[in-house]
């Protein structure tokens, strides 16, 4: 089949280059020049405006929208939806909102373009590895691209969940299941590397429960592959982002009155990542001062902390 990409990052870029291997034209378009050159060397046509790339697809047009979400995404599909005709489609893959899908969605309805919203997981993997697909819209427009989706994904990860909105809310909720997992294992790991007495290797452990274990998983896998080298692992910072999944999983737990406290928690555990002077923390340690006389300035930060076994810390505070 032949199809439009625009946005040629780490996703979009790969993408094209699945889809070319299976057998697939791909016209692309992003505004980064050297993107454009790379996906022209590996068998994409380049194109340098959405108007260009609307005219060299042959209707009934298919175009994928893989750039970053929220303000990009939007303006990218309205210029879109102002260039196809009625039978065109237009895929978002990107990490869109899916009350944002809905309402695009009802908008290209009225000009006679199908809009589907394609969940996309697979990360940096997925060239060679393949994408799981959520797909949400119409069942017709679904099926006339299946021959694309069947590409980029690997065998069963592919399904029509459900219509407009459904692929992005679907995958949603995997991102915000994701958000836990990550953390369970952070916090796993941690309480490993904070039994010194053990000599315990972190990524001997890891390894070991790839095999048979009940906690095994692909990112069990990656966490092997993360601890393998401690001195590149040591130089990692400890801030973790987020793009939204998160929050709005979160949202949706509150609107639906439907308890997510792990997810909650994990998001919480990120945002507490981007503070190295945590204000909650001082505090928490002004207030110890005020009841307790429990005195612990930033010099004395600097000090060490002795742990006595079965006690809590020692603070060694100077004086």
């Amino acid at each position: 089949m032949k199809i439009g990409m625009v946005g040629l990052g780490r996703m979009g870029g790969n993408m094209t280059k699945r889809l070319i291997e299976g057998g697939h034209q791909v016209v692309v378009h992003d505004r980064n020049a050297e993107a454009l050159e790379a996906a022209g060397k590996d068998g994409a046509a380049p194109c340098s405006s959405l108007a260009d790339l609307v005219e060299a697809l042959e209707p009934p047009r298919a175009v994928w929208v893989m750039v970053p979400s929220g303000a990009p995404t939007e303006s990218t599909i309205d210029e879109l939806g102002g260039l196809l005709a009625p039978g065109d489609t237009i895929i978002d893959g990107g990490n869109s909102h899916y009350v944002e899908g809905l309402d695009r969605g009802a908008k290209l309805k009225e000009r006679g373009i199908a809009f589907i919203d394609a969940g996309t997981s697979g990360g940096v993997w997925g060239l060679k590895e393949g994408y799981c697909l959520m797909v949400g819209g119409d069942v017709d427009a679904v099926a006339r691209l299946e021959p694309i989706f069947r590409t980029l994904a690997p065998e069963d990860g592919f399904a029509r969940v459900g219509p407009t909105g459904a692929g992005h809310y679907v995958k949603m909720i995997h991102n915000g299941i994701e958000y836990g997992m990550l953390q369970a294992y952070a916090e796993g790991f941690a309480l490993l590397e904070a039994a010194p007495e053990f000599s315990l290797d972190l990524h001997q452990i890891a390894d070991l429960w790839r095999h048979g274990s009940v906690v095994r998983s692909w990112l069990l896998d990656l966490t092997a592959l993360a601890l393998e080298n401690p001195d590149e692992f040591n130089r990692i910072k400890g801030y973790v982002d987020d793009s939204g999944e998160g929050r709005w999983t979160v949202q949706e737990s509150i609107n639906r009155a439907v308890a997510a406290p792990v997810i909650a928690s994990s998001l919480f555990a990120r945002f507490s990542s981007r503070d190295d002077n945590k204000f909650a923390a001082r505090i928490v340690a002004a207030l110890r001062n005020e009841f307790g006389g429990h005195k612990f300035f930033e010099e004395a930060a600097a000090a060490e902390v002795q742990k006595t076994p079965g006690d809590q810390p020692v603070q060694q505070v100077p004086g």
